[in-house]
């Protein structure tokens, strides 16, 4: 039973015949999962046509997940699903209410014909690699969230260059693939720059910066805005055994931190917004309401994923910066 036929002057490329003979003798059940499809050298040789014609079109079902290949032995049938079009490989770092804002607004701008795999490397470089190793050529698009890990540009080259896409942060290795990102130097740059008649109520300006999940450019963009303004400023790792000073503003990056200043503050007595100031990173629903509002210096996480949903769709290389903005409450 012929499985594959190619029709000359048809006006459709024949690796898209090939592709469309496949799906048409599954939907026919022509062909049962696990079944050895015809070998790459018989569909040539049976339509005069190039190896890599043929091997373009295997790749494609391959990556869509309705094939897989068996080194020295050929391609099989693996599933049946032939509606979907595409198979997303979606790399993030870690699941938070941040990048679950990201993920539903991604899915939501994706049509029915997508099927998205979600996998987290917890910042840990051989969970990075063992993923990004284990979905090379299984996915038509990939795309990453590659944090700071240091290995992330080395491990990237192996995929297709041209189906991969970075979400969230990028670095200057990676400035070749399209991205949706943050520019973090310029995001806390310019939002304290944007607030300069606020911040002269404050003697002393403290980052807490742990710097094991935080983007490096946070650190960049605080010591530059206050070096070029002359202000007092101090980066600490952690709010520990610490008293806070009247005067203080502390731009917090991890939520744990914002807890502990504001514990202390009430073991102190001081009253956030007058004696002291607070800038958290990224907002939440919950910042609206704890102390009265907390002020936010946060990216639209919504944005991010439906810009990187019409990307992938359409197929476009761009590089995205994603809008950021001060959220003003009453703890600043």
């Amino acid at each position: 039973m012929k499985l594959i036929t190619i029709q000359n002057n048809l006006g459709v490329a024949k690796y898209t015949q090939i592709i469309h003979a496949i799906e048409k003798a599954i939907q026919h059940n022509k062909i049962q999962l696990g079944e050895k499809l015809p070998s790459i050298n018989k569909v040539r040789m049976e339509h005069q046509i190039s190896r890599d014609t043929v091997l373009q079109a295997y790749e494609e079902l391959k990556k869509r997940g309705l094939i897989y290949a068996i080194p020295g032995k050929g391609y099989y049938l693996k599933s049946i699903e032939i509606a979907i079009e595409k198979k997303i490989f979606l790399l993030f770092d870690e699941l938070n209410i941040f990048k679950e804002d990201i993920y539903n607004a991604f899915l939501s701008n994706l049509d029915k014909q997508t099927q998205v795999d979600l996998y987290f490397h917890h910042f840990n470089i051989a969970v990075f690699k063992k993923l990004i190793t284990e979905a090379n050529g299984k996915y038509t698009k990939y795309i990453i969230m590659p944090t700071a890990l240091t290995e992330a540009a080395t491990l990237l080259k192996t995929l297709p260059v041209n189906d991969v896409y970075i979400l969230d942060q990028t670095n200057p290795n990676l400035k070749h693939y399209p991205a949706v990102y943050q520019n973090f130097i310029k995001d806390i740059y310019e939002a304290l720059k944007k607030e300069k008649n606020r911040l002269e109520n404050y003697s002393q300006f403290i980052l807490i910066f742990p710097g094991f999940r935080e983007p490096l450019g946070m650190k960049e963009g605080f010591i530059k805005y206050c070096r070029k303004n002359t202000l007092k400023h101090e980066i600490i790792t952690e709010f520990k055994d610490r008293k806070i000073s009247k005067g203080d503003l502390y731009i917090i990056p991890n939520d744990r931190d914002l807890v502990h200043v504001i514990e202390a503050s009430k073991e102190q007595k001081l009253k956030l917004g007058t004696d002291f100031g607070i800038i958290s990173y990224n907002d939440t629903p919950l910042k609206k309401v704890v102390e009265n509002g907390i002020t936010t210096i946060s990216t639209n996480f919504h944005a991010m994923g439906k810009e990187m949903a019409k990307m992938v769709q359409k197929n476009e290389k761009k590089q995205i910066e994603n809008e950021c903005n001060v959220i003003l409450r009453n703890s600043f």
